[in-house]
Parts: C-alpha cells; sequence; structure tokens
C-alpha cells in the first residue's frame, strides 16, 4: 500500500546559460546561424529555457533584428530544439519597388563597386545570401552582352550587369590580395576573427550588413540628388531603401520577372505578384 500524499520535488534549478548552449547540437544546414543566436542570447545572459519563455523580443530589441531576421532566428532555434512559435517570413512591401538605383556606379570606393556588381548580378541572377557568398570567379564568365554564371544548380545568362563587374574588377586588380581572391564579394579587411583576412570569405551576417549600408547610402543620395518635379516619388524611393534587406530584394526581384535560382523565395515571389495584380490601378 502506498504512502500519503507527498509534495513534488521542487523544480529543476536550470543549468547556467553557457552551459544549456553547449548542450543543444546545432541543426545540420545551419551552423554559423545557431552559433550566432547563442552568442546573441549569451550576451542578455539567456539560455535555451529562457528563449523558450520570453521568445526573441529581448534580443531582436538588443540587435535591431528586423522581421526577416526574427523570421529566420525563429526556425533555427526550433531546429535546435529549443521550443519557439513559428514566425511568418514577411512579404516585401510593397511587393514592387525599383531596384536600379542599387546597381548604379556613383564613385571609385571598393565597397561602393562591390556591392553595386552584386547588386546588378542579383537583380537578374537573384541568388541568397549563402549563394553569393560561396561564389567563386571561375564560376562567371565574360562575353560582348551578358554574364554567364556556371554553378552546381546550372547556368544562367545575366543581362545588364557587365558595366558594374567591369568596373569592380578593374578596382580590385590595384590590389594584390583582391586580386589573388577566388570570391567574387571578397573581404575588403580584416575582420575580428583570427582567420580573417583581406580577400577571404566574407560571413553571410558581414554580406547582409554590407547591403543595408548600401541601401541606406543609395536613398541619402535619391533625396541629395532627385530634381525637384521627382523629388516626392525619390523620397517615397529612399524611405523603403533605408529598411531594405537583401532578402526582401531578391524577393522582390524574382516578384517582378527574374528567374527562379532556387526554390527558396520564389513561392513567395509568385504569391506578390498574384497579390499586387488584385489590388486597385
Amino acid at each position: 500500500m502506498t504512502g500519503g500524499w507527498q509534495s513534488p520535488l521542487p523544480a529543476m534549478p536550470a543549468p547556467p546559460p553557457a552551459r544549456a548552449w553547449r548542450r543543444l547540437r546545432a541543426p545540420e544546414g545551419y551552423e554559423p546561424q545557431w552559433r550566432r543566436l547563442a552568442e546573441a542570447a549569451l550576451e542578455l545572459g539567456l539560455g535555451p529555457d529562457d528563449l523558450a519563455d520570453e521568445g526573441l523580443d529581448p534580443i531582436a530589441a538588443a540587435r535591431g533584428w528586423k522581421p526577416a531576421t526574427v523570421a529566420l532566428y525563429s526556425k533555427v532555434a526550433r531546429y535546435g530544439g529549443v521550443a519557439l512559435p513559428g514566425v511568418r517570413t514577411p512579404e516585401p512591401a510593397p511587393p514592387h519597388l525599383e531596384l536600379r538605383p542599387l546597381t548604379e556606379i556613383r564613385n571609385g570606393d571598393p565597397e561602393h563597386l562591390r556591392t553595386v556588381a552584386w547588386c546588378a548580378l542579383a537583380l537578374n541572377w537573384p541568388a541568397t545570401v549563402g549563394q553569393f557568398r560561396a561564389l567563386r570567379r571561375d564560376q562567371v564568365r565574360t562575353t560582348a552582352r551578358r554574364l554567364l554564371v556556371r554553378t552546381d544548380d546550372g547556368e544562367w545568362s545575366v543581362p545588364g550587369a557587365l558595366t558594374a563587374w567591369h568596373a569592380w574588377e578593374a578596382t580590385r586588380s590595384r590590389f594584390p590580395a583582391l586580386a589573388a581572391s577566388p570570391w567574387v564579394l571578397p573581404a575588403l579587411r580584416r575582420g575580428p576573427g583570427p582567420a580573417s583576412a583581406v580577400g577571404g570569405q566574407l560571413s553571410t551576417q558581414a554580406l547582409q550588413v554590407t547591403f543595408a549600408k548600401h541601401a541606406v547610402r543609395t536613398a541619402h543620395h535619391l533625396r541629395l540628388t532627385a530634381p525637384a518635379r521627382r523629388r516626392d516619388a525619390a523620397e517615397a524611393l529612399a524611405i523603403a531603401y533605408l529598411t531594405l534587406s537583401y532578402d526582401s530584394f531578391r524577393r522582390l526581384a524574382l516578384a517582378a520577372g527574374a528567374p527562379a535560382v532556387g526554390p527558396r523565395g520564389a513561392v513567395r515571389a509568385l504569391r506578390a505578384v498574384a497579390r499586387s495584380s488584385r489590388l486597385p490601378g
């Protein structure tokens, strides 16, 4: 016969945040994002259990994450075993946006020319950040009228990017470390990591920051140079650029008719086209 009622055992204390994160394994294919998520949580003293209780709001506020970034890291957390609610990736707003100002050369600064070449390529070859990060120069070939990009997934003809490509190639040829780099988008300066070097492979986060900076600078340029009759349109475009991420740029390019490089984002782009066709006017 069992004894009388006994009070439940007290809740087991959670391990220290750093130890709790080490107990979890990074989801396959998302190791860099998992590492950055854990680092961001530890900066606030949060372990996986804290994240499950409070969500990503504290980290998003501290890091200034945009909705698309929050959606990405909530997915990565769930893949790694942290119970977070799903967050839907926001659709581009507006569904159509003029993107060509981001592909125009304004000066000879290497960082500017590198990003302009990236945007010019992405306008008609809208690959993911990861695909651009891994894109090598020997995978891009020039013809008289266009660029040809070849990857393991196929070959694409990219019109409209020759001017930006040649300007970037001419500039990088003046710097030995950049001229010898195999990457289309190499690092222009050393980063904080011990393996970082000029000409090395950029991280996904560095590329996202690079694009955001370029979009903001383009917005400021539009505001300063717009003629009086186009000032209102330039201001509206500049406001959109101030919060534009590369993920939104890519989906907007797909929605405008660029060929899909991979399945990711293509479905949302088609949905954006269908939604915009139902809008009045």
